[in-house]
């Protein structure tokens, strides 16, 4: 699929990205390395993956000479996930001097989710089949778990109402399975989560 603009609405950041470095091909590669299947790279990893190659064209914008495993190294510094403070300093004046604007380069790195929105909105991308498969067995099974509850539950509730050791009018038992993502504060039904495949955690 080729990386043009969307209809209506802001373009995803990731296709906006690939356009404003030229980026030709990098759509390509994301959703072949995601979809490969016997060696599926992670999101997470082509997240990291695609803001070296954004920092490296921003690099080349601003002239700075590097070498790959500098490019790595830079990024590493500057996402905080390597070196210690006064490395990640240093890193960020080094470029500075250089003409490079660290914090509108910083802004640019993408999450995960943004790749998984570009990949699966855009690229209308999926997952191998295996991995849906799983996740549909899974709900199954947790759908067959929620029912029973609401089975048992009813059981109990009536007996109870018989005996008069409850009062209880008509009722109906609910059993609403969420999930609470502690990173993003967001809530998902369980059954919409697994067929989905993924929280919108981070999504840029």
């Amino acid at each position: 699929m080729n990386d043009q603009p969307t209809g209506p609405g802001p373009d995803p950041k990731v296709l906006r990205l690939i356009r404003k470095y030229d980026l030709e091909g990098v759509g390509d590669e994301l959703e072949a390395r995601w979809t490969h299947p016997e060696n599926r790279t992670s999101l997470r990893a082509l997240a990291d993956s695609f803001n070296e190659r954004v920092l490296r064209a921003a690099l080349d914008d601003a002239d700075v000479e590097t070498i790959t495993d500098d490019v790595s190294r830079l990024y590493a510094l500057l996402d905080g996930a390597e070196g210690s403070r006064g490395e990640q300093t240093a890193a960020r004046r080094r470029l500075e001097r250089a003409g490079v604007d660290v914090e509108t380069v910083r802004a640019e790195f993408v999450s995960y989710g943004a790749i998984r929105s570009y990949l699966t909105g855009h690229r209308d991308a999926s997952l191998p089949e295996t991995d849906e498969d799983a996740r549909a067995t899974e709900s199954r099974t947790i759908e067959g778990l929620r029912q029973r509850t609401v089975a048992v539950t009813e059981s109990k509730l009536a007996r109870l109402r018989d005996t008069d050791q409850l009062q209880l009018g008509s009722y109906r038992v609910l059993a609403d399975l969420q999930v609470l993502c502690e990173d993003c504060g967001r809530q998902y039904d369980v059954a919409t989560l697994l067929e989905t495949g993924a929280c919108e955690c981070g999504d840029q």
